[in-house]
């Protein structure tokens, strides 16, 4: 297509954008970085782990987002006792036929809210990779496919460990980014007091947009342009964090495991959906370094050494961009 076609149309697909936003704004103040990165993920198909502390709208913004499409929407609460059949369905006996029929769960939704992610067990999240994977659920012998758009939007909370859980390195690669949700400022404070302190507090949404909406634009990112040197700069990101000590001796030893083709993939799919997000028909290394954050602090497995230091992911992160060359 050409280029500028392809600008006309994606200012054209991407005017139920702006809508939504507005929608969402109704009853979420501020979160501006959080309502952006939602929509990526919403564009880029991929599913995302919000972190916080509790009463940071982190629920909200899920339920918002949900709320503003005409789609399937299940809140699910992870607690200690869950079982995989309370998530994915099992099989039920009818003994007047003498058959065995399965009964779905409720991950059989296009957008799921898994609230408190790690407060389930290994066995309840291991039931979730298929699902996030391969956006498919086998129950018995059988597998069915999920719905089509299928994304998991988890919250957690960084603080409280009583009762808890660590997601598995395997299922944490498996979202595409991974938001940490922060406290607002002041004046954003002041306005949540004005407008939600009252009883009749209005936290609903309006379907304004559809998932046929939605797919047209997805078509349309993937036509997205990234040149070689902005992929050149993704894979030496992403590498980067396999060998931090080609950059930075003092990386050496603060990383135990570095990101997955899965990182370099994801970067592409997010960079894509920021672009269509500003209405751009090509991909700048400025989509790269507003991502870079979100998309390897959770896939960077610190060592012991990092650990006993207080050194974080998100500064290992940076670090390492201030090293990568910007093309």
């Amino acid at each position: 297509m050409d280029p500028q076609e392809l600008q006309n149309k994606i200012s054209d697909s991407s005017s139920w954008v702006g809508t939504m936003r507005s929608e969402m704004g109704r009853v979420l103040v501020g979160q501006k970085n959080l309502v952006n990165k939602l929509l990526i993920g919403l564009l880029s198909n991929g599913h995302i782990l919000l972190e916080g502390v509790p009463g940071l709208a982190k629920t909200l913004a899920v339920r918002a987002l949900a709320g503003s499409i005409k789609a399937q929407f299940a809140r699910i609460q992870f607690t200690p006792d869950l079982l995989p059949a309370d998530l994915l369905g099992t099989m039920i006996y009818h003994p007047d036929q003498k058959t065995f029929a399965p009964k779905l769960g409720p991950i059989f939704a296009n957008l799921i809210l898994a609230d408190e992610i790690n407060r389930a067990p290994a066995k309840v999240q291991s039931a979730l990779l298929e699902a996030m994977q391969e956006r498919q659920v086998t129950i018995g012998d059988q597998s069915y496919d999920l719905p089509s758009p299928f994304l998991v939007l988890a919250t957690q909370n960084p603080i409280d460990q009583e009762g808890t859980y660590s997601l598995p390195e395997a299922q944490l690669d498996r979202f595409l980014l991974k938001i940490t949700v922060d406290y607002p400022s002041r004046e954003e404070e002041l306005d949540i007091l004005d407008r939600m302190s009252s009883s009749t507090a209005n936290e609903e949404t309006n379907a304004v947009t559809t998932t046929e909406a939605i797919d047209e634009s997805r078509k349309l990112i993937d036509q997205i342009y990234i040149d070689s040197a902005v992929r050149g700069y993704i894979v030496d990101l992403v590498q980067a964090t396999r060998t931090p000590g080609n950059y930075e001796s003092s990386l050496k030893n603060l990383i135990m495991a570095g990101a997955s083709p899965r990182a370099t993939i994801n970067f592409a799919r997010a960079a894509r959906a920021n672009a269509f997000l500003q209405g751009r028909a090509f991909v700048t290394p400025a989509d790269i370094k507003e991502l870079a954050p979100e998309i390897l602090r959770h896939r960077i497995l610190l060592s012991y050494e990092a650990e006993a230091e207080n050194v974080t992911t998100d500064q290992i992160v940076e670090r390492l961009m201030s090293r990568v060359p910007v093309p």
